[in-house]
């Protein structure tokens, strides 16, 4: 099935959203969500961080707001349990928490919520001691406490999204095969297998701007062999689309579309692409190769090295 986007773009981290929220400027983010959903996504998500003293108030307005023009899910990316509690009071379409994680506070409250509203949740592969290092540490996570937990609630299992929590390639490149990887295992643990979200473009934070999509849609290939299902990611990048139709169509009339296709079931064999797999004499396929060794943890990342 092919990968769902949730829209990423209402995002506090952005200072339009940031003055958006501080003016109460609902057109903006009418607009925004409009575009979104025109473009593709399934869900939006609308994060507005912490938020400890407002998130209350601007949670549920931002609901409101958006809800009127786009009839769509939306997840409530923020830690401020209050607020979203105060959001699905007045949502009057499907919800989606984002997120708990395995701590204990967490996981004992953030369920409960999600079961009492009937709300899908994102549940992070994160437990006291942060994010773990390995692919088999963020599976027994899902398998030892999220997935106990929502059963213990008796929540629908495909509401439950398991995040084995994408890092970036500037400053954690070690760990970036290790999420294609957890993804992989996450699909093989259980009949049928869990749902498996990522904040896709957390891989290429701290990367400069016109990096970021390459990096993004190369490894969006990666995590597509590996059997995910969601994905937090921009819907207005075109790439993005063209990268997830190519493999998705099977569409091998270019040479990059073959690379692609390549890059897909290599990945699916646990295998990589090399470089007799690549036309030498196309930029675009020496990029898709170049990022590929890097989100394989195979060259150091480097500005420099996917510039050339």
């Amino acid at each position: 099935m092919p990968v769902k986007i949730i829209g990423e773009n209402i995002h506090i981290i952005s200072p339009k959203v940031k003055e958006a929220i501080a003016n109460r400027d609902g057109a903006y983010f009418q607009e925004l969500a409009v575009e979104q959903v025109r473009h593709g996504a399934v869900a939006l998500d609308l994060n507005i961080g912490p938020q400890k003293k407002m998130g209350h108030e601007i949670l549920p307005w931002l609901v409101e707001t958006v809800q009127e023009v786009a009839p769509v899910p939306l997840s409530l990316d923020t830690t401020n349990l209050a607020a979203i509690e105060a959001a699905l009071e007045v949502a009057k379409v499907p919800c989606i928490i984002n997120s708990t994680s395995a701590e204990e506070e967490r996981l004992q409250n953030v369920p409960l919520v999600a079961k009492k509203f009937g709300a899908r949740l994102i549940a992070l592969t994160m437990g006291v001691g942060g994010i773990p290092v390995s692919a088999d540490e963020r599976v027994n996570i899902a398998l030892e406490s999220l997935i106990p937990r929502a059963m213990e609630l008796e929540m629908d299992l495909p509401d439950l999204l398991i995040d084995p929590l994408v890092l970036t390639v500037s400053g954690c490149q070690q760990y970036v095969p290790e999420c294609v990887e957890a993804v992989r295992m996450l699909k093989f643990a259980g009949d049928p297998p869990p749902m498996v979200n990522v904040g896709l473009s957390n891989v290429s934070n701290q990367v400069p701007h016109h990096m970021r999509p390459l990096i993004n849609n190369t490894y969006l290939i990666m995590l597509m062999a590996a059997g995910v299902d969601y994905a937090i990611a921009n819907p207005m990048d075109a790439q993005l689309w063209e990268f997830m139709n190519t493999v998705d169509n099977r569409d091998d009339s270019t040479g990059k579309g073959r690379l692609l296709i390549t890059l897909f079931d290599r990945t699916a064999a646990m295998e990589k692409i090399e470089r007799g797999d690549v036309d030498w004499s196309d930029p675009e396929q020496v990029a898709i190769f170049k990022t590929a060794q890097v989100l394989y943890n195979d060259v150091i990342y480097t500005d420099s090295y996917l510039e050339v």
